[in-house]
């Protein structure tokens, strides 16, 4: 069960006295790093106000239940914002408090709350990542030169370093095997601080079985890699950080639908998809994007590279939320 990003603080007489989060898989929850928050403070947590942006979790996984933890430290009122979609959780935690003397509210700030956590709150719901679309385009909307030229970066290095923010918050990124054969991408986060979370999976759409042996991906080691085929193949020879699957439908295809659900069952909350066109389009055209991070540079590429439009995305059922300025790139977010 993958976890949400939750957070936690403890007030006592209208001020914080302690703050938690989770952060990542294995960690301690948002509640449990906030009572350990106050005790390294020597702060008491008896009869304070816990504000905690999910319904604390009531069962045994990596860490003991939540609600154990707050029963412990002497919580005496619970603020939840969001309840919990997880079947294992929905709605056993608030009542467990219930049970045990502690005042619970429900529904502070929900619609907030279940934004900031809407990758966690989408694949409960449908056992499907969250899809983010990033493209980058220059002044006419071309995303490359012409084939017969070497590729090259054309957007700014303050752009640059949002899409390492935007890799940083993916669980996993996907690219077509033309731009693994055209950019020999690493696809990995760096720049922000991930700690001690793991790299986002790679995964390629390799229909044929294209990708070369020495690229990035397959021979640097630093995250795991899923290509994703048509058909078998002889790949006794890859390393092991790479795997193979097969997904193909009745008539060879492979359904965005398909590969969605293939990473829900991996646990994937989020999905950044990060190129090129054919694959921007595919996802596009099977209305399975759900965010879109568009930058527009004023370089102006040689050549007649392949074109990408704000139409497509507007044909998809997205809408413009905002467009700022990034070191001279034009960057707009676009949301269902």
């Amino acid at each position: 069960m993958p976890n949400p990003q939750v957070g936690c603080i403890l007030v006592r007489d209208g001020e914080v006295i302690a703050e938690g989060w989770h952060d990542h898989i294995g960690g301690l929850h948002a509640e449990q790093m906030a009572i350990a928050d106050a005790e390294s403070r020597g702060v008491a947590t008896q009869g304070c106000t816990a504000y905690v942006t999910l319904e604390p979790c009531n069962h045994f996984g990596r860490t003991p239940p939540c609600t154990e933890a707050l029963l412990w430290a002497g919580v005496s009122r619970v603020v939840i914002g969001a309840m919990d979609p997880n079947p294992t959780v929905r709605g056993d935690g608030a009542e467990t408090l219930r049970e045990n003397g502690v005042e619970v509210e429900c529904g502070i700030l929900e619609s907030e709350c279940e934004d900031q956590m809407r990758p966690f709150m989408r694949w409960c719901r449908t056992r499907r990542p969250l899809v983010l679309l990033k493209a980058a385009i220059d002044n006419n909307g071309r995303i490359d030169c012409s084939p017969d030229e070497p590729s090259a970066r054309f957007s700014s290095s303050e752009s640059l370093e949002l899409v390492h923010d935007l890799r940083a918050q993916s669980m996993a990124i996907l690219v077509g095997v033309n731009t693994i054969i055209r950019d020999d991408p690493s696809l990995t986060v760096r720049g922000p601080d991930i700690g001690p979370r793991a790299q986002p999976m790679r995964v390629v759409i390799d229909p044929h079985r294209r990708t070369p042996d020495n690229s990035r991906i397959i021979s640097d080691g630093e995250a795991h890699t899923l290509l994703i085929h048509c058909s078998e193949g002889n790949d006794s020879r890859d390393p092991d950080n790479v795997e193979r699957v097969v997904l193909a439908d009745e008539d060879g295809d492979l359904p965005i639908e398909r590969i969605l659900d293939m990473l829900g069952d991996r646990g994937v909350q989020m999905l950044m998809v990060e190129g090129g066109a054919d694959t921007w389009r595919r996802f596009l055209d099977s209305k399975q994007v759900d965010i879109a991070h568009l930058c527009r540079s004023p370089v102006e590429l040689s050549g007649e590279g392949t074109s990408f439009d704000e139409s497509e995305l507007s044909d998809a059922g997205l809408t413009k939320t905002e467009s700022f300025d990034s070191g001279g790139d034009d960057v707009s977010r676009w949301s269902k």
